[in-house]
């Protein structure tokens, strides 16, 4: 096995080596700035203490190497006219980009204040890291920027889903060696088994090895050449290496090597393009080693910090205290001849500003890096034509998720050919019940593919992946540069993405107070196979906390939505679809289950979010005795079902029930834009009378929506309390008390005047509480009167009697008698 060598191996001439090792001494020195000095920006007199920032916060270890790479970059993208974004992984990099982006002029373009003269200077100095400034990584307030600087791991998914279906793109991407250590940078490099070179763009991996994080060696660094080099081959990649420490050397060899590799990346698409895909092409990618804190102080205080963990921050500090190292500060900085690479007015050379891509080639301006620059509104269908006839509610069963497929798959039909929508799923595509997107496209697979697979080609669009990390990442790359998605997932795993929606949310919300940002597709999840369906998979399937980690961000971002069947959920997803910048959450069940609203009800219930289910509910012209309110499809149903046990066995009680689909309603409209007005909210929930409140999540969350309402003093909530277990569907939401009989026992509860009526109903329940133990354990399945319930009251007219009247059965039961059952089915569960 041999390393790739450069064609040529001194591409540069004098002149050419002389301005390229200037723009990064530019560069190393407008960092170094940032990091340290609030005035005296160009060093024009002696540097003192009153000149320095008293709080001294950023990282300098991985700034010279950023530096290094961004300088040759900027050289072959104008040498060649390429169409380039540069996205960096090692952590707080932030001063680099930002001088990088001063040095080509975008950042004085996009922040008029920060001028390319000594006064800009100072401002750009002065603003880093520094309060009412601007972060210390490469963040959204950053030109040319698509990844957070702190977001360890996810560098190289977001270069790959930028280069999905953008054929002239090249995403330069610089890996840290210590983000190299996370388990999804570790996966992520298999992205090159699902890169297409015909319709895609290109990613150029840049492994940055500079040896140390904060305090420890890394494991890349230190893993001798042989075994890394074959580490990179096995991963399908063709590695350069560009190793050492002399700059005039190193200069040369990057040169080279970028030639190399772009020739290498223009040849694979070449040929794919002409004669289209034969099989999976080796990429090529750069392994960079480089000194930590590479040009500045090799020692400080007599301990070793240049190629050491010491530079990983600021490499010395203390300078109220030590005027020493103020001098050792201005003796860094000077070693970069300011002079000579700024005039007296603070403004870059000519002859170097020349070496910078010129109007949106400059990486800093490429619209790739403001997505919504570039986006396009999605062709969709009238999802009204995948209505599900409901004639009566609960007549009809119906599977929500696969009606919501074939909705999808004319989505993706109808925009096969702007190639702007895809589909990620963690191997979960068909479980989840969207199978008919496969009937227009199939999955994405570069890599080998056998005749008995199924639905897999090279330019399929839907990307499965068992790594819920790639498809998170995949989709925010593909959405930050200006398309479309849609992600589905299990309930109980969405979890392994947190911190990375917990980013993107920050992101989206960063955004929104930037005005040259432009809003990008809405990131749309559909949470599925979820907590009160997972019965068969066990306690570790049983998860509906994503929506508690959601709900913790801002308003102006967020948006959860539990559509309780297939109509409401197509109103939903349509409208998820056309919304942007927001994650909507959206959580559906995948099994058959009663459909209860036709699709004009369900339009309108959708638009309002939150409804008196009136043709559930008796209580209208009068004052209601109990609210019964759900949110989820199966809180939905065992809310009917209790009440329609209710109103069996107490025919006189006024029951309001209300649905919530849009989660958001319940906050106040001064908390969210869909939260209800306190009026609104007493209308609907009253401000007196208890709620009986079932949940699809966790119950403190909708105490945590609902404390300032006037009558959260009387909401009682049900929902998911970690009780789980391999069990049946019925028998979940018995042992977290969600289910119907649990429901009506808190209403019989809760109704004081009801009184020591109320006896012999929560004797009914508490039997039928025991058949149901006694039936599964048996016969592994629960009753054939759960399993076959229906919604019985759709077309009774209303009980006038204020009585009941109950009879004993032959089981020892209660039911009404005749003469209190006018208008109601014969049979009751």
């Amino acid at each position: 096995m041999t390393v790739a060598t450069p064609a040529k191996q001194q591409p540069l001439n004098a002149d050419e080596l002389r301005k390229i090792h200037a723009y990064w001494c530019a560069a190393n020195y407008l960092s170094v700035g940032q990091i340290y000095l609030l005035d005296n920006p160009l060093l024009q007199e002696p540097l003192r203490l009153e000149h320095i920032k008293p709080r001294l916060l950023g990282h300098w270890g991985t700034t010279p190497g950023l530096n290094f790479l961004y300088a040759h970059l900027n050289r072959i993208i104008t040498s060649q006219d390429l169409n380039m974004i540069y996205i960096a992984g090692p952590g707080h990099g932030g001063p680099g980009m930002v001088a990088n982006t001063y040095l080509e002029g975008t950042y004085s373009e996009l922040y008029p204040a920060v001028t390319q003269d000594a006064l800009g200077m100072k401002q750009l100095f002065n603003q880093f890291s520094f309060p009412g400034g601007i972060p210390s990584h490469a963040a959204p307030e950053t030109p040319g920027s698509i990844h957070e600087g702190g977001e360890l791991g996810y560098s190289l998914v977001h270069a790959y889903g930028a280069a999905f279906d953008n054929p002239d793109l090249i995403v330069a991407c610089v890996i840290g060696d210590g983000e190299a250590e996370t388990g999804p940078l570790a996966t992520s490099w298999h992205s090159n088994k699902f890169l297409n070179p015909v319709y895609d763009g290109a990613v150029l991996p840049i492994l940055h090895l500079n040896g140390y994080k904060i305090a420890n060696p890394t494991v890349l660094a230190r893993l001798p050449h042989e075994e890394l080099e074959s580490l990179f081959v096995g991963y399908g990649y063709k590695p350069y290496f560009v190793e050492g420490s002399d700059p005039e050397t190193m200069h040369q060899l990057m040169a080279s090597t970028l030639d190399s590799a772009i020739a290498d990346i223009q040849s694979i698409q070449r040929e794919a393009r002409i004669h289209g895909f034969t099989k999976r092409s080796r990429f090529p990618m750069i392994i960079l080693r480089s000194p930590k804190g590479w040009t500045g102080p090799k020692e400080v205080d007599g301990k070793k910090t240049e190629d050491y963990w010491r530079s990983h921050q600021v490499p010395f500090s203390e300078m109220a205290s030590n005027p020493e190292h103020v001098k050792l500060l201005g003796t860094w900085m000077k070693s970069y001849k300011p002079e000579e690479l700024f005039d007296q007015n603070g403004k870059l050379m000519p002859e170097l500003g020349e070496l910078a891509p010129r109007g949106e080639r400059r990486m800093g301006a490429n619209p790739h890096a403001n997505g919504g620059l570039l986006l396009k509104d999605l062709r969709l269908p009238d999802f009204r034509h995948y209505a599900v006839e409901v004639a009566d509610p609960g007549a009809e069963m119906a599977e929500s998720t696969r009606i919501l497929g074939q909705f999808l798959r004319d989505v993706m039909k109808q925009n096969l050919d702007s190639r702007n929508f895809r589909v990620m799923s963690p191997d979960e595509n068909n479980s989840n019940r969207l199978n008919a997107i496969l009937e227009v496209t199939d999955r994405t697979s570069t890599a080998e593919i056998l005749p008995t697979d199924d639905h897999v080609a090279p330019d399929g669009r839907v990307m499965e992946v068992l790594s819920e990390h790639m498809c998170q990442g995949w989709l925010e790359g593909y959405l930050l540069t200006g398309r479309h998605g849609f992600f589905s997932c299990y309930e109980a795993f969405i979890h392994i993405v947190d911190s990375m929606f917990n980013q993107h949310a920050k992101w989206l919300e960063s955004c929104i107070d930037i005005p040259w940002r432009r809003a990008i597709a809405s990131l749309n999840y559909l949470l599925t196979s979820h907590v009160w369906r997972q019965d068969h998979n066990g306690f570790s399937h049983q998860d509906p906390g994503f929506i508690d980690v959601v709900t913790n961000k801002k308003a102006k971002v967020i948006r959860v939505y539990l559509p309780p069947d297939a109509n409401t959920l197509l109103s939903v997803t349509d409208h998820c679809l056309r919304s942007r910048q927001y994650v909507n959450v959206i959580i559906a069940g995948k099994q058959p289950e009663l459909q209860w609203l036709d699709m004009d009800a369900a339009i309108k219930h959708c638009t309002t979010g939150v409804g008196i289910w009136e043709w559930a509910s008796n209580d209208k012209g009068s004052e209601p005795d109990v609210v019964m309110a759900c949110a989820g499809d199966v809180p939905t149903l065992e809310t009917l079902a209790a009440v329609d046990f209710l109103r069996c066995h107490l025919p006189e009680l006024k029951i309001r029930v209300v649905n919530i689909v849009d989660l958001m309603t319940l906050q106040p409209n001064t908390e969210h834009p869909h939260g209800l007005s306190d009026r609104d909210f007493d209308s609907i929930f009253t401000t007196d009378k208890p709620v009986i409140f079932a949940f699809h999540g966790y119950p403190w969350l909708i105490h945590r929506l609902t404390y300032r309402r006037t009558n959260h003093q009387n909401l009682h909530v049900r929902g998911y309390k970690e009780e789980g277990t391999t069990t049946t569907p019925f028998d979940m939401v018995v042992v977290n008390d969600l289910d119907r009989f649990h429901l009506a026992n808190d209403v019989i509860d809760r109704v004081s005047r009801l009184g020591n009526r109320g006896a012999y109903i929560k004797q009914i329940i508490r039997n039928k509480l025991t058949e149901h133990k006694q039936y599964i354990t048996t016969y592994g399945e629960d009753m054939p009167e759960i399993q076959n319930w229906k919604w019985q009251y759709y077309n009774a007219p209303p009980v006038e009697k204020q009585g009941s009247s109950m009879i004993e059965t032959d089981d020892g039961s209660t039911a009404p008698s005749e003469a209190g059952a006018e208008g109601t089915a014969s049979s009751r569960s």
